[in-house]
Order: C-alpha cells, then structure tokens, then sequence
C-alpha cells in the first residue's frame, strides 16, 4: 500500500479531528516523501520550476473502496465532490488539514467498472494512487519532461480532470524503483 498503514486511513473517518489531521499528515508525509526526489531533479530545470511554482503545491491521492469513502466524507462534513469527467469513473473530494496538508480521497463509480482507480483498487487495494503537482502549462511541462527528462506521459493529449482541471499523467521511477504515478495538472484561473 505505498507505505500507507491502513490505520491512518481509518484515522479520516474519527470522530476526533486531532485523529484525522494526524492520519492526513501521515498519508501527506508519506506520498510526498516519495515524490521530493523526483521534484527536485525537475525543479533544477528552470522553465519547469518555473511553471511548477515556487515549492510546488502538493496533493496526495489516495484511493479508497466505495464505503471507506462514504465513512470519511461524513466524518469530515460532507466536503463537495468534485466534478469528474463521467469516462474517468471516479469520485472525489479533497480534505485539508494544517501543514498545509492536502488529500484527494478517490474511489470508483463503479467497483467492478474498467476506470482507472477500480483497476488499481484490484491490483493493489486501498492507498496512494497518485501524487499530484499543480502546473501553469500542462502542454509545456509534458514536452519538457519528455524531451529534456525522457519521461513519457500516460495519455498523447492533455485531457480534461476534475472541476474543469486539464491533466496528464506520469510514471516515474522513484528511489526505491517502484513508479510513481505523478499527476500534473492545471486550474482554469492559474497564474503564476
């Protein structure tokens, strides 16, 4: 589970709001340990640094099975659910907690569907799916990234994300040689 102990995922759904910041801190610390490396090799490009931002901004994505999801959205006030692309088959909502600490839980529509986050939740169960990186210019950052980096986002095209994000994906060796799925995106209004 990418180091996620399942402990800190049912930290989301306590009572207790100290618990739950605690266990979002943990899945945060976790997920961005295992990005920090990659981050800093592409922040020593400077027209990448540049449309990543001063320090990045970081979410952490987290899969959940449909009821964990459901437990953890009510403990946390019912935060609004972001608005997903239907072909992409997932639910979403973001938590934050001090740190600043940011989560996005995910699950799928459809347990036994064909999405991205059911198939994941097959083959691996709950935990990190993704580490997401705000961007000026998603287009830009993936041409950098293949032709100075030789990384090769997942998709040809930037595609349209949640809340009307634009997106690509990438799967990037991390240090201890597992991938890591890293997430660009970028916001309608964003300016850097």
């Amino acid at each position: 589970m990418n180091g996620i102990k399942e402990e800190w995922i049912a930290a989301l759904w306590s009572p207790d709001e100290s618990v739950r910041a605690h266990g979002g801190r943990e899945i945060f610390a976790t997920g961005r340990s295992l990005v920090e490396p990659i981050v800093r090799r592409w922040m020593a490009d400077e027209e990448l640094a540049r449309l990543l931002g001063d320090g990045p901004e970081v979410t952490v994505g987290l899969a959940v099975r449909s009821e964990i999801f459901a437990r953890i959205r009510g403990a946390n006030d019912a935060p609004r659910l972001a608005n997903v692309p239907l072909e992409q088959d997932a639910c979403e909502f973001e938590l934050r907690f001090p740190g600043p600490v940011a989560l996005d839980v995910l699950t799928s529509r459809e347990p036994d569907g064909a999405g991205a986050i059911a198939k994941f939740l097959l083959k691996f169960g709950q935990g990190l799916q993704q580490i997401e990186l705000r961007c000026a210019d998603v287009d830009r950052a993936t041409s950098i990234l293949q032709q100075r980096f030789g990384i090769w986002p997942v998709y040809p095209e930037t595609r349209p994300g949640a809340d009307g994000t634009r997106v690509n994906f990438f799967l990037v060796p991390g240090r201890d040689g597992k991938k890591v799925l890293i997430e660009l995106y970028e916001a309608a209004d964003i300016r850097f």
